[in-house]
């Protein structure tokens, strides 16, 4: 199954925002897209560089790098390996290229997530959320599985101690309610995908499972 085409992907801004996985999406459904159209990855906060993919952080070094399908843009942060947003801006960049693929969000390499008031930094240019969940943070305890756990489980209804599940998740996505896809990432297992099954059932909405390092779907 191609991502993008499950989702229905249309050319313009998309921001992935969530927990578990956003980077490794960037990356899938840039190289997907890629085949057929022009492609730059970047953030609106932070994220890891994309090892083999050429970056630019000016217009100039855009330039520079001539009519290549996939690009990354951002600014090198000093001391920490990763990249900030680049100094062109989206809407210019959303003029240069087909898909502009954005991580909005961060998780502290966390699974889960609950969301401060000013997250996620979802650009006024995008068109679609893809939000992505992990799901090795459920069966865990929310203080070690969630990013603000605290916010998490006061939004669950439950205490820092207890257990992360599908029944914790949906709460708190919809006491958020962020909107856009969701995806259960990491679900690599019987008990994952039925965990999927569950949280679209609390949700009442469709969840796509499946794991983005073996390429596996399944709709729920």
């Amino acid at each position: 199954m191609r991502l993008s085409e499950y989702w229905n992907l249309r050319p313009g801004v998309i921001a992935v925002i969530g927990s578990g996985g956003k980077t490794t999406l960037l990356r899938t459904l840039g190289e997907e897209l890629a085949a057929k159209h022009r492609v730059v990855l970047c953030t609106t906060t932070k994220i890891l560089p994309f090892p083999g993919v050429p970056l630019a952080r000016t217009a100039a070094e855009l330039a520079a790098l001539g009519p290549r399908r996939l690009i990354c843009a951002g600014t090198p942060l000093p001391g920490t390996g990763k990249l900030t947003g680049p100094e062109i801006p989206l809407k210019a960049l959303a003029e240069r290229f087909d898909y502009v693929l954005v991580e909005a969000d961060g998780a502290a390499g966390r699974p889960l997530k609950a969301h401060a008031p000013w997250e996620p930094v979802i650009p006024p240019e995008a068109a679609r959320v893809l939000h992505v969940i992990g799901a090795s943070g459920f069966g865990r305890p929310i203080a070690r599985a969630a990013h603000r756990p605290e916010r998490y489980a006061r939004l669950a209804g439950t205490a820092e101690t207890a257990t992360a599940s599908p029944e914790t998740e949906a709460p708190v996505l919809l006491a958020e309610d962020l909107g856009g896809a969701l995806f259960l990432n990491q679900a690599e297992t019987p008990e994952s995908l039925a965990q999927a099954r569950a949280l679209a059932r609390l949700m009442n909405r469709p969840v796509l499972a499946g794991s983005l390092w073996k390429g596996e779907y399944e709709s729920c």
